[in-house]
């Protein structure tokens, strides 16, 4: 049966050939748009990570997402949170949301409190702001854009001159004197989230029951570095379950169509030979065996491919664009995609077995 399979599929090798790549478009689409999804959210998580603060807290009303956030508060709020027991530094920083050609945060920090956090900046070249319009950005974002110190870079429609080029993985890729961006967007004097340090991570508990307990601030935002972390996962963010399920469904409708069309197509152009073998004895068991072995072989081919195309894209998008994270998981590459895709393939192929099952071997016979 085995050399039936291949030989009938052998010699049908251009609509075989689709079929394989169509499986493939399905499982490259779902790994590298899941990829990208999974890839942002871990990036984010990375930089928060990076910058080495131990609780964060947030303005009533804010995301969790970082730049989605609440009105801004009072800078001031930093001088209540800077007394409370364990904790040794507070950074007000001010994020602003931009979608003028890309979609990114900006920070605005005060150097000294920021780096208060978890260490000095390190610079690839140039140093600290040096003047109100100074900038910095991350290695990654001057190498993807080839931009140097001394450079202009436009930012919120204004000019600003790139002092220094950090390391990545410290919360933005872009960085501006926090009274800067604050008059830039019309809040002078307000902060979008306060990053704070304590002597001790294992404190952490204890100082966030502290902070929701200061009158007026039970409606903060307070999260540990822990908690937050525990909390941005895909199932946390709004809508993104419902969009990677979209593109799943989308993924696997295009394989249900393509492998139900070709499939449809072969079983009516193999009228007479499908005759033969139940003239031959061959059962309703037996051809659908057959038709099902045949798109299962397709769809093993598809999947290879597509694992293999979705990792060489990767690799190519990562040299493109180097700010643009990518996570491609075992879970995905290596369970979910093929799994989903021979479940659409087979589901495809279901109804094209079972009509040859039930062709009648007389009037097959006599096909022509």
């Amino acid at each position: 049966m085995n050399k039936m399979i291949v030989a009938n599929l052998v010699h049908r090798p251009f609509r075989t050939m689709i079929s394989v790549v169509a499986v493939a478009v399905e499982v490259t689409l779902i790994l590298l748009i899941v990829g990208l999804s999974f890839g942002m959210l871990n990036d984010s998580n990375k930089r928060q990570a990076g910058i080495g603060a131990d609780i964060m807290v947030q303005p009533p009303g804010s995301s969790l997402l970082m730049g989605v956030s609440g009105a801004p508060v009072s800078i001031k709020v930093a001088d209540k949170l800077k007394h409370l027991p364990h904790v040794i530094a507070v950074a007000p920083v001010f994020m602003q949301l931009t979608t003028s050609g890309v979609v990114e945060v900006i920070y605005g920090i005060d150097i000294s409190s920021f780096e208060a956090m978890g260490g000095p900046f390190h610079y690839i070249s140039g140093g600290a702001f040096q003047g109100a319009n100074d900038m910095l950005i991350d290695d990654l974002l001057a190498s993807s854009k080839h931009l140097k110190v001394g450079e202009t870079l436009e930012t919120l429609n204004q000019p600003f001159r790139i002092s220094g080029i950090v390391e990545h993985g410290k919360g933005a890729r872009k960085f501006l004197p926090l009274k800067t961006l604050q008059e830039l967007t019309g809040a002078q004097g307000k902060a979008s989230i306060f990053y704070l340090k304590l002597d001790d991570p294992n404190n952490a508990d204890a100082v966030v029951r502290e902070i929701k307990n200061i009158p007026g601030m039970q409606g903060y935002g307070v999260h540990s570095l822990k908690e937050y972390l525990s909390l941005m996962t895909s199932s946390s963010i709004p809508g993104l379950s419902t969009f990677i399920a979209v593109v799943v469904g989308i993924a696997m409708v295009i394989g249900f169509i393509v492998i139900f069309q070709a499939m449809y197509a072969a079983v009516m152009e193999r009228t007479r030979e499908i005759g033969i073998l139940k003239s031959l004895g061959a059962g309703k068991l037996y051809i659908v065996n057959v038709i099902l072995r045949e798109t299962l072989l397709i769809a093993i081919a598809g999947i290879v491919l597509g694992i293999v195309v979705s990792f060489v894209a990767k690799a190519g998008l990562r040299v493109k664009f180097q700010t643009l994270p990518i996570l491609i998981t075992p879970e995905w590459w290596a369970i979910r995609a093929p799994v989903i895709a021979i479940i659409g393939a087979m589901v495809g192929a279901f109804y094209p077995a079972l009509k040859a099952a039930q062709k009648d071997p007389i009037d097959a016979l006599a096909y022509e």
